[in-house]
């Protein structure tokens, strides 16, 4: 076993061993293509030993109602790491660089309020149309994301687990 993989395995073991809950906020819209980051998530997280009862999944309307309901979830004392999916796109109602800012923003802001880690599979493509090579590339973008995304979930939750067994005293 190379050093690599035993730290992956070490790290695996103890995310497993404390059985973390995980919320998923997905907003709805373009759904179609958002899921996959979901799925790709859940199902990465369970092949490597999550309880799949343990992964919830809360639907929103759009991004922008993204930091309020992942607030919401890391208030509740439920939650170890809350994981958001959403696709900004420039509609022509407003900048879809100011949604996404102001989504993002929110977002770090729960995670820094809260001690709840937040993870983000919020995208805002630069040219995205509703053609089908389109819609084709970005599924399948949001399956590689979310596979990302729970690579990343497992280590923060191995981080956080550092710190919830260690116990510090003020000097």
């Amino acid at each position: 076993m190379t050093k690599k993989s035993k730290q992956s395995a070490d790290v695996l073991s103890q995310v497993k061993n404390s059985n973390p809950k995980i919320a998923v906020i997905q907003a709805n819209w373009h759904i179609d293509i958002v899921s996959k980051a979901s799925i790709s998530f859940s199902g990465f997280l369970t092949s490597n030993g999550i309880d799949s009862a343990n992964i919830h999944v809360f639907d929103v309307p759009g991004s922008l109602e993204i930091p309020l309901m992942a607030q919401k979830l890391a208030q509740s004392g439920s939650y170890d790491l809350i994981m958001a999916t959403g696709l900004i796109v420039d509609g022509g109602i407003y900048r879809h660089d100011f949604v996404a800012g102001t989504v993002l923003e929110g977002m770090m802001r729960v995670q820094l309020d809260t001690g709840v880690p937040v993870l983000s599979v919020v995208l805002t493509p630069h040219n995205f149309q509703e053609v089908p090579a389109h819609m084709d590339f970005y599924r399948n973008h949001f399956v590689l994301k979310g596979e990302e995304a729970a690579e990343a979930a497992l280590q923060t939750l191995y981080n956080m687990t550092q710190f919830k067994s260690e116990q510090r005293l003020a000097s």
